[in-house]
């Protein structure tokens, strides 16, 4: 019953770092901070993969270039036409030819247009990017000093807290307190539980018999359904 007393006066003072804790994180200041702090940490993959892209796009644009103008060329070859015509060459042959370049010419230039088109929204989105990083490392700056404000605020009322949880758990079972810390840290809190009746007073499950029979003699079972540790006095 001792070991009891002294885990339930813990989790009772535990209650209160929990909630400050719970405070800070949800505060304004530290969502602020973690937004900022989120997108510099990504920022400059995300401006590696846009250079990346544009070197890319202007390489593709490069050879697609050179292809044009060799293709163009090529088709100058068809000016003579009229003398191999004169020579008995088919003309129909030539004509299917020269169209057959023709259309490649009209893709390579809807190709490059295409593509230049994506080069110029890519360096867009790259300078749009770097203006936000500058706006946000101000921004961040600002933020985390007002995240560190508060957050001195509570860890002046967090400290004498920790010092008084720190007394208490000398007196709590290495093991118990290991179970109420990994419950804890899935903030599945409070940890103990009183049971009501034949039922867990949190989530209202009847736990078997056999297990509340656990209960009679100073013992502790986890309920099934919401995973909270119950006892009983």
């Amino acid at each position: 019953m001792a070991q009891l007393q002294a885990i339930l006066k813990y989790q009772e003072i535990d209650a209160k770092l929990y909630k400050l804790e719970r405070e800070l994180a949800g505060s304004e200041e530290r969502k602020e901070y973690v937004k900022y702090k989120k997108f510099l940490e990504g920022a400059p993959e995300k401006l590696d993969a846009l250079e990346a892209k544009a070197a890319s796009l202007k390489a593709e644009a490069a050879e697609l270039t050179k292809n044009y103008e060799q293709l163009e060329e090529t088709l100058q070859y068809f000016d003579n036409v009229d003398e191999l015509v004169t020579d008995g060459a088919d003309i129909s042959f030539y004509q299917k030819k020269a169209q057959t370049k023709v259309e490649q010419l009209k893709k390579f230039k809807a190709d490059l247009a295409a593509l230049v088109a994506n080069i110029k929204a890519t360096d867009a989105e790259y300078k749009k990017l770097k203006k936000q990083v500058i706006t946000a490392q101000n921004q961040y700056k600002e933020a985390a000093e007002k995240y560190k404000a508060i957050k001195a605020e509570k860890d002046t009322e967090m400290k004498p807290i920790e010092k008084e949880l720190s007394a208490l758990a000398k007196d709590v079972p290495a093991e118990m307190m290991e179970k109420y810390q990994t419950k804890r840290k899935e903030k599945n809190v409070p940890v103990f539980i009183e049971i009501n009746g034949t039922r867990c007073s949190w989530c209202g499950m009847e736990p078997p018999l056999a297990a509340r029979n656990k209960l009679t003699g100073g013992g502790m079972i986890e309920c099934d359904s919401c995973h909270k540790i119950i006892y009983s006095k």
